[in-house]
């Protein structure tokens, strides 16, 4: 395990995690409609920046859960159970409409600072996402270096998402005609993999 595969993993989940419709993704989308790119580019730094504590505080919340005999007898169940939660929770909030997001009038950093603050669901997403992670082996945060090297992973995969969103609302509106569809990716792969990890669990009680 090393700190680059650990980046990648966390860069792919920040960026998936990041696909379903939000106050975040959806003030990004009406700057890209807007044109306004610079302030688009404060934003998502911005919203990027945070999730690198949100993260961090998460991996604390995770090591204090996961000190517990009676997780540690049942890591591999709890994560399972886990990520199936947070994919059904993702589904259900991908199906209901999500208010517009309101005009950015300021430079966009702060409103991105603020927006960010207030994202209820960061920090448990990202206990559980760590948990699963470490339960399945592809992720090791034993160093200094694998630990930052995730937290970066994490802010740069929520940077690149909401840059992207911006950059297609400027392309072409007709780009998010497929919205409906792929809000649905998160939630899904979340299930996915919740499966997968139950279906082991269930195997090495078998064997």
């Amino acid at each position: 395990m090393n700190a680059l595969q650990t980046f990648l993993i966390a860069f792919v989940f920040s960026f998936l995690g990041s696909i379903p419709p939000g106050t975040l993704n959806l003030t990004v989308l009406r700057l890209g409609l807007e044109h306004k790119m610079n302030i688009a580019w404060r934003f998502a730094l911005a919203a990027a920046l945070v999730e690198y504590p949100y993260a961090w505080l998460a991996l604390l919340f995770e090591d204090w859960i996961t000190a517990s005999p009676v997780v540690v007898n049942n890591f591999k169940l709890i994560s399972a159970v886990v990520m199936i939660t947070l994919g059904v929770i993702t589904i259900r909030s991908a199906s209901k409409a999500t208010p517009a997001a309101e005009t950015v009038r300021e430079s966009g950093f702060r409103k991105g600072l603020l927006l960010s603050v207030l994202n209820p669901l960061a920090l448990p997403f990202w206990i559980g996402v760590t948990a699963y992670l470490k339960s399945q082996g592809w992720i090791s945060l034993s160093t200094a270096a694998e630990v930052h090297s995730y937290l970066l992973g994490i802010s740069l995969g929520a940077l690149v998402l909401l840059i992207s969103v911006a950059y297609l609302a400027r392309k072409a509106t007709t780009v998010f005609s497929v919205q409906g569809k792929v809000k649905f990716i998160p939630g899904v792969v979340l299930l996915l993999l919740g499966i997968y990890a139950l279906a082991a669990y269930l195997h090495s009680l078998v064997d």
